[in-house]
C-alpha cells in the first residue's frame, strides 16, 4: 500500500473500522469486536487508538510498527537509533508535536518526513501541513519509542537549566510596576522557573567572573551564552534552544520592554540586588534570523570608586590630568575606540571633584552608571533632547563643571568649547586613536583653530590591556631584535628585568586576570597651541609631544611590560594602530 492507501483507510465510513484499527483486524492481529471496543474507549477516553491498544496490551509497540509498515508500505524507524540532539528543531510547534505524538525526523525539498505510531491520523496530517506548508509522508516508528522521546524533549529544556542553574545564591531582581499590557503578556511561559534559575545564575556568574557584557545568541540548530571577560568573549554555555523565546520574554519583562514586539530593535534597563549591594544592567535587543540576540551590559557603580591609583596611570600621567582638573575652567577630552575604559576615566574624576559646593552635570547617551550628587541627563533624540540641546539648558544651570557623554557634530563641539571659555570645566570623550589626532579630528569638524588652542587643556588616550596573573606568571626570554622593534630602546634591555608570559591557572583565564589602562597623557602646552594655531598636522604636534616627554601609548604600554604588569603581546595587541 501507499500513501493513497493510507488516506483511503482514514476517510472509510464510521460505521466500519478504519485507519489502523481495519489494518490489524485485516492482518488477523485483533478481532473485529475487540477492535471496537478498544475504539469505543479510546473515544470515551478522549485517547488516540494506538495508545489504548497499547495499554490494553492487545499488540505489543513493535509488532504494531511492524505490521503497519507492512500493510501500508511506508518505511519504518528504530528511534533508539536516532541522537535526539541531530534532529531538527522548531519546525513544528511543540505543543503540536505533542498533540499529534510525532516528531519531525529531516526535511528535503517540500517533503517534511515525521514519525508517527498513527500514519492514517489525516488531521494530523492536515494541521503539520498548514503549520509548516510542507508536504508530510510519514515514516513508522514504536510507540513507547516514540512517547519516551517526546516526553525527553519537553522534560530537557527543564533539567537541563535545572543542572546549569544549580548552586546556591540569594538574588533579587528589582521590578518597577509593569503596565496592563505587560502583565497580561507574561504568561506562565515567562515565569517559568527553570528559565528565571538559569538567567539568574548567569548574572550571577558573570559578575563574579568579572564579565562586562553577557551575549544570549540564537541560531538555527543551537544557542548560546557568552561572556565579555576582559575585554575577551568565552563561550559559557550552550543552554537548550527551545528555551530561547522564554528566555527573550523574562529578559524585557523585567527590562520593562515590550515583549510582544520581536521585528525591530529594543533598550533597556534592569537593576539586580544581592546582599547589600545593587548593580544596574543595560539592555539590547536585537532581531536576528533566528531569534533575538540579547546583549546585557553591567554597570557596576563601584568602578566608579575605584579611585585613580587602581586606573594604571603612572604617577607622571596622574600628576598631569589632577592638576588639570582642578582647573576652573577649560576642557580635558578623553580618547579611545569602544570598550576602552573613557567612561570610567571620566567617572573618576568627576567623583574626585565631586564635592558638596560643586555643581556638576552630565549629559550622556546613556548614563551608564548612576552618581550620587551629580546631575545627570539621558539623550533622548525623538524628544529633541540632544547634546547640543543639554549643553545649552546646563548654561543656565549655573554649572561648574560639565561632562559631554561625547562630542559629535560641530554644534555641540562650539556649545562645549564657549562653555570652557566662560569660566567652565567641560569633560567629554572623542573616539580617536591617540592625543594628536584628536586636535585634526576638532578641526575637521570644522572648530577653528584659536578656538580649540584657547579651550582645550589636556587630552589622554587611552586603552585597556589584560593584566598577567600574578600566581602564575613566569620569566620570558624574547629575542633581542624582537624588542627593539617591539619599541624599547638599547638602554632598556639591559639585563637588570625580564619580561614575563601568560601561562594560565585556575586563579585565571589564559594566564591573565583583570586589565589594567595604558595612557597617553598629553597637556596642550604654549608649544602645541602655536602648531594649532599655524595649522599643524597631528604628526607635528606629536613630535612636540615627544619633545615635552609624553610618551605615546605604545611606550606607556611597554613601561607596563617592563614591570610585569602584563606581556608584550598584549601591548603590541592594544596598540598595534
Amino acid at each position: 500500500m501507499n500513501q493513497r492507501t493510507v488516506d483511503t483507510l482514514a476517510e472509510a465510513p464510521q460505521s466500519a473500522l478504519s485507519g489502523v484499527a481495519r489494518v490489524l483486524v485485516h492482518a488477523g492481529k485483533l478481532n473485529a469486536k475487540v477492535a471496537e471496543d478498544l475504539v469505543k474507549s479510546s473515544k470515551d477516553k478522549r485517547n488516540s487508538f494506538v495508545a489504548s491498544v497499547i495499554a490494553a496490551g492487545a499488540v505489543s509497540p513493535a509488532d504494531l510498527a511492524h505490521t503497519l509498515s507492512a500493510a501500508l508500505a511506508l518505511p519504518l524507524l528504530d528511534l533508539s537509533a536516532i541522537d535526539p540532539q541531530r534532529l531538527p528543531r522548531n519546525v513544528i510547534d511543540g505543543k503540536l508535536a505533542a498533540q499529534y505524538q510525532v516528531v519531525v525526523l529531516g526535511k528535503r525539498g517540500s517533503r517534511l518526513f515525521i514519525g508517527g505510531a498513527d500514519p492514517t491520523d489525516q488531521e494530523a496530517v492536515e494541521r503539520i501541513k498548514f503549520a509548516t506548508q510542507l508536504s508530510p509522508e510519514w515514516v513508522i516508528v514504536e510507540h513507547d519509542k516514540l512517547a519516551k522521546m517526546l516526553d525527553l524533549s519537553s522534560a530537557s529544556a527543564n533539567e537541563t537549566l535545572e543542572s546549569l542553574s544549580s548552586g546556591d545564591f540569594e538574588f533579587d531582581v528589582t521590578d518597577d510596576v509593569t503596565t496592563p499590557q505587560e502583565s497580561n503578556e507574561a504568561s506562565s511561559d515567562v515565569e517559568d522557573a527553570p528559565v528565571v534559575r538559569f538567567l539568574q545564575k548567569m548574572l550571577i556568574d558573570a559578575i563574579n567572573m568579572r564579565a562586562s557584557d553577557l551575549h544570549f545568541e540564537p541560531y538555527e540548530y543551537h544557542y548560546r551564552v557568552r561572556f565579555r571577560i576582559d575585554g575577551e568573549l568565552r563561550e559559557i554555555t550552550q543552554p537548550p534552544i527551545a528555551i530561547k523565546d522564554k528566555l527573550s520574554s523574562r529578559i524585557k519583562v523585567i527590562s520593562r520592554l515590550d515583549i510582544a514586539e520581536k521585528r525591530v530593535p529594543q533598550d533597556g534597563r534592569m537593576k539586580l540586588k544581592f546582599g547589600a549591594k545593587a548593580i544596574d544592567f543595560r539592555v539590547s535587543t536585537l532581531p536576528t534570523l533566528f531569534g533575538e540576540k540579547i546583549v546585557i551590559r553591567i554597570l557596576d557603580p563601584s568602578s566608579a570608586k575605584v579611585g585613580i591609583e587602581a586606573l594604571g596611570y603612572e604617577k607622571i600621567e596622574k600628576d598631569r590630568l589632577l592638576k588639570i582638573i582642578q582647573r576652573p575652567y577649560g576642557m580635558v577630552l578623553v580618547t579611545g575606540p569602544t570598550g576602552s575604559g573613557k567612561t570610567v576615566s571620566l567617572y573618576t574624576c568627576l567623583n574626585i571633584l565631586n564635592q558638596p559646593g560643586v555643581n556638576i552635570s552630565t549629559v550622556e547617551d546613556p548614563a551608564e552608571i548612576n552618581l550620587p550628587g551629580v546631575n545627570q541627563v539621558n539623550v533622548n533624540d525623538k524628544a529633541g533632547l540632544t547634546f547640543s540641546a543639554a549643553l545649552k539648558s546646563f548654561l543656565r544651570q549655573d554649572p561648574d563643571i560639565i561632562m559631554v557623554g561625547e562630542i559629535r557634530d560641530l554644534e555641540t563641539a562650539d556649545i562645549a568649547i564657549k562653555a570652557a571659555q566662560t569660566g567652565h570645566m567641560v569633560m567629554s570623550t572623542l573616539h580617536t586613536n591617540d592625543a594628536p589626532t584628536t586636535l585634526t579630528r576638532l578641526l575637521n569638524m570644522g572648530v577653528a583653530p584659536f578656538n580649540i588652542a584657547s579651550s582645550v587643556l589636556l587630552i589622554t588616550a587611552q586603552r585597556l590591556a589584560r593584566k598577567l596573573c600574578e600566581t602564575c606568571k613566569t620569566p620570558a626570554d624574547y629575542p633581542r631584535e624582537a624588542m627593539l622593534k617591539a619599541g624599547f630602546a638599547d638602554h632598556d634591555l639591559d639585563g637588570t628585568w625580564k619580561p614575563f608570559r601568560a601561562v594560565g591557572c585556575s586563579a585565571c583565564t589564559n594566564g591573565y586576570k583583570g586589565r589594567v589602562g595604558i595612557y597617553q597623557v598629553m597637556p596642550i602646552t604654549d608649544e602645541i597651541q602655536k602648531i594649532i594655531l599655524n595649522e599643524g598636522t597631528s604628526m607635528d604636534i606629536a613630535t612636540q609631544a615627544q619633545r615635552e616627554s609624553v610618551r605615546d601609548l605604545r611606550q606607556s604600554g611597554l613601561v607596563k611590560v617592563r614591570a610585569g604588569v602584563t606581556t608584550l603581546e598584549e601591548v603590541i595587541s592594544v596598540t598595534n594602530e
